[in-house]
């Protein structure tokens, strides 16, 4: 492990989901300016944050999200993580000591368990290979009765699904995009109650879902 610029760094390997962002870094939040913010100004909406909360965002990226959420809840306590050293130094340009960042991935998230009130995950849903993992390794951070918040591509959209198609032929990067009913279940077989799944576009073609759930405690 090494901190460099206040972002801690943890050994990974060869990802192409670390390389694509890694190249994109300086250029990412231009390039797709109004998704997102379309994409986060609809996560915070549904954000119900109070000033004490502490906050994981799994695959930060930029810190676009921690930008509008400081603006709204100046105290939250925000780590960020992400694979990509690159993007994760835009995020520290941004924010500075407002935020803690460290490169993981999100089914080995090497933080305490118990440890957060709100885990949330803005646009990188599609990415995880291994969305139970992931999940459930939210759930283990997360303190009991804490909740997760996941924005992504919507499946049950046909602009989605043809560009799910696609993507998984030509962009290693890519994984899988899901519909409602395919992500609720994900939620629950990762221990999630309470789990709510709300459908909306941002504009004529493009739909999202916000997902939401509670950690379970037996």
């Amino acid at each position: 492990m090494t901190v460099k610029n206040g972002i801690i760094h943890r050994a990974s390997g060869e990802d192409p989901i670390e390389r694509k962002y890694s190249q994109v870094a300086p250029e990412y939040d231009s390039r797709w300016s109004f998704y997102i913010r379309a994409t986060i100004r609809e996560t915070v909406k549904r954000l119900d944050l109070q000033n004490s909360d502490r906050l994981l965002d799994i695959g930060c990226g930029t810190a676009s999200l921690f930008q509008a959420i400081v603006a709204k809840y100046p105290s939250v306590e925000l780590v960020g993580v992400d694979l990509s050293p690159e993007m994760l130094e835009v995020a520290h340009k941004k924010l500075g000591d407002q935020a803690v960042f460290l490169t993981a991935q999100a089914q080995s998230l090497s933080l305490p368990s118990g440890s957060f009130d709100v885990v949330v995950s803005c646009n990188a849903f599609h990415y995880w290979r291994r969305p139970e993992e992931c999940l459930s390794e939210a759930a283990r951070v997360l303190k009991p009765n804490g909740k997760m918040v996941i924005t992504d591509w919507c499946d049950d959209y046909i602009a989605c699904r043809l560009f799910n198609f696609l993507l998984r032929i030509f962009s290693r990067a890519h994984f899988k995009t899901y519909g409602r009913n395919e992500c609720e279940r994900l939620f629950r077989v990762a221990g999630f109650r309470n789990v709510e799944i709300e459908r909306y576009k941002i504009n004529w073609l493009w739909g999202l879902m916000t997902a939401k759930g509670q950690r379970h405690v037996a």
